[in-house]
């Protein structure tokens, strides 16, 4: 675990006092972080070069800032990837790219040892929900029932309400954020990976979009930003439907607070990128704009261990 006022005062220390962003959300594996708006000035003699992997549920986010950023610092090139949450924090900790984007917290992906020098960066939260073929019928959908389902308890759409239709269950792949926010939502923390069940598994939740577009009687789970009701529908989850107003409060119970992770000692160009995901540039508005929650708008909060308290 590393101390927060050290690592908070090894990132700010680099722009000086004019970065020190009230409530800025900067804390080691394992901290419990709110983030606040602030401004991050452009650079023109910050040079480097920004690598990522990680969670693809807001790759769309992290580069769509990026190009605003590389905009402002033509001398930086910021490059990555969505290979999964688990990939990014493995990445980020052996050093092979300068940042981890996670839908989940380091500490449950990696080992302590691992986690000792990274500092974690809450940039968004992230609505999840279950998204179902065009063809089906069900528009709503209990825990229980999404339980059933994904343990292979239920096999037919019948038995939520459906027609006589075999369920085809798609998952996403071990190690993927998504997949661990909408298990721990559904089982319960702690619960292995093998409970889930299905026919399928994809890496990215680009491939469950195409997938999901073009299979019958099929279900998945998708982040909001990927929700597409031309392709598939979303449906309610304990008849609350999947919005970010709902997210706020928990009233809709599946989310995830989105985490970029750097090493303690990451280069200029890194930090720089990463104080501007903080920034008004991106919380004030491309957060919303590409579907996500500016963690300012919680009113609550969720710990490692998936607890949750009010703000």
């Amino acid at each position: 675990m590393l101390d927060f006022n050290c690592s908070r005062r090894q990132f700010l220390g680099l722009f000086g006092g004019a970065a020190a962003i009230a409530g800025l959300g900067l804390v080691g594996c394992g901290g419990d972080a709110t983030t606040t708006a602030g401004s991050a000035a452009a650079s023109s003699d910050l040079t480097g070069t920004v690598t990522y992997d990680g969670a693809s549920s807001f790759q769309a986010l992290v580069e769509a800032a990026a190009e605003q950023f590389m905009a402002e610092n033509e001398n930086v090139s910021i490059t990555g990837s969505g290979n999964g949450s688990g990939t990014g924090l493995t990445a980020v900790a052996d050093g092979t790219v300068t940042i981890g984007n996670s839908d989940v917290f380091a500490e449950s992906k990696l080992e302590p040892e691992q986690c000792e020098d990274l500092v974690d960066h809450e940039v968004a939260v992230v609505g999840m929900g279950p998204v179902v073929s065009m063809n089906v019928t069900v528009e709503d959908l209990s825990i229980e029932q999404l339980k059933g389902i994904f343990s292979g308890e239920i096999t037919n759409w019948s038995e939520v309400g459906g027609e006589d239709a075999e369920i085809y269950v798609m998952n996403r792949k071990s190690g993927s954020g998504t997949r661990a926010t909408f298990e721990a939502a559904v089982f319960g923390a702690g619960e292995p990976e093998s409970t889930f069940k299905g026919e399928a598994e994809h890496d990215k939740s680009g491939d469950v979009v195409t997938q999901i577009g073009s299979t019958d009687n099929a279900i998945s789970y998708l982040d909001f930003s990927h929700f597409d009701d031309t392709k598939f529908k979303a449906i309610k989850v304990n008849g609350v439907e999947p919005k970010s107003e709902n997210v706020y409060d928990n009233s809709f119970p599946i989310w995830a607070t989105e985490h970029m992770y750097c090493k303690e000692d990451a280069d200029e160009a890194t930090k720089a990128f990463l104080e501007y995901m903080l920034s008004d540039d991106v919380q004030g508005s491309l957060v919303e704009e590409q579907g996500f929650i500016p963690v300012s708008k919680m009113l609550v909060v969720k710990d490692a261990e998936g607890n949750i308290t009010d703000k």
